[in-house]
């Protein structure tokens, strides 16, 4: 017989070669900023630290969608103006549909994939966005000029999923983020990649 080697859930960075909080750093910055697994190396080079872009994706994948969990909670409460909106994405050959809601600031509120676009994945994606313990019910709902979302917002209300006041608007461009996000789009196409 094997020996089994025991996790315990109170040390998650056992059996790693570099400190927790090493790790959390590179993990932190490279969801926060625009920086790639090489810029990473780099800054981690910078610092004494011989680490390979591989090993840094791993804990990217490894830990990333963890943090997000645990910080969630957290995050500070949204503004009652919501923006949705739906894109096609194609993801290993094959097409989505991106539903995302976005509050006036642009912040992202959540997001889903989808493999059709009609109400029943609207509905599907209210229900999921409003369930997330950081998002307010929303006052105004702004949305583009897509079908899909005047049905699927009067079965929300009808549900008690919105309030009864929840106003409805379909304004093509109003859905659109605010030009913090495009400033930071901006940014990263600078980068010395």
């Amino acid at each position: 017989m094997g020996r089994r080697k025991r996790f315990k859930k109170n040390q998650p960075f056992k059996w790693k070669h570099y400190s927790g909080e090493i790790i959390l750093w590179l993990v932190r910055w490279y969801g926060r900023y625009a920086l790639s697994y090489r810029d990473l190396k780099e800054i981690a080079a910078e610092r004494g630290l011989e680490i390979e872009r591989s090993t840094i994706c791993r804990w990217v994948h490894e830990y990333g969608s963890q943090i997000a969990k645990r910080l969630r909670p957290h995050f500070r409460q949204t503004c009652a103006s919501w923006r949705l909106d739906e894109t096609l994405v194609k993801i290993k050959g094959r097409w989505y549909y991106l539903y995302r809601a976005i509050d006036k600031y642009g912040h992202t509120l959540d997001w889903m994939l989808s493999r059709q676009q009609n109400a029943k994945a609207a509905m599907r994606f209210f229900k999921k966005a409003i369930a997330q313990p950081y998002v307010k019910s929303p006052r105004v709902v702004n949305v583009d000029k897509h079908a899909s979302f005047p049905p699927a917002h009067q079965k929300a209300k009808d549900e008690g999923v919105f309030s009864s006041q929840c106003k409805f608007r379909r304004v093509k461009y109003l859905n659109r983020p605010p030009s913090s996000e495009v400033q930071h789009s901006v940014e990263s196409s600078y980068s010395y990649r």
